[in-house]
C-alpha cells in the first residue's frame, strides 16, 4: 500500500504502463507464431507477408522500449534465417 500521492501515482501509472506493454509483447509473439506457422506450411509468399509485419512490430517495440533492440535485431535474424531456408 502505498504512503505518499506520488508513490500511489507511480503506482498508477506502473499498471498502465504493464499493461501497454503486456498488449505489445503479446502481439509480437503472435505474430511471430504466425510466420512460423506459414515456414512450417511451406507457403513462401505468406510467410514473406508475415515475416514482413512481424519484423515491423518488433522494430515498432525496439523503438517504444518494450523490448531491448538487441532482443528484435535477433529475433529478425532467425525469422530471416528460417525464411531463407525455404528458397
Amino acid at each position: 500500500m502505498p504512503n505518499t500521492r506520488s508513490a500511489a501515482k507511480r503506482v498508477r501509472t506502473s499498471q498502465k504502463r504493464r499493461a501497454y506493454n503486456r498488449a505489445i509483447k503479446s502481439r509480437v509473439k503472435t505474430l511471430i507464431k504466425r510466420f512460423e506457422e506459414a515456414v512450417q506450411g511451406g507457403e513462401k509468399e505468406l510467410a514473406v507477408e508475415r515475416f514482413r509485419v512481424a519484423a515491423s512490430a518488433l522494430d515498432r517495440a525496439a523503438i517504444k522500449g518494450v523490448v531491448h533492440k538487441n532482443l528484435a535485431a535477433r529475433k529478425k535474424s532467425r525469422m530471416a534465417s528460417k525464411l531463407a531456408s525455404l528458397s
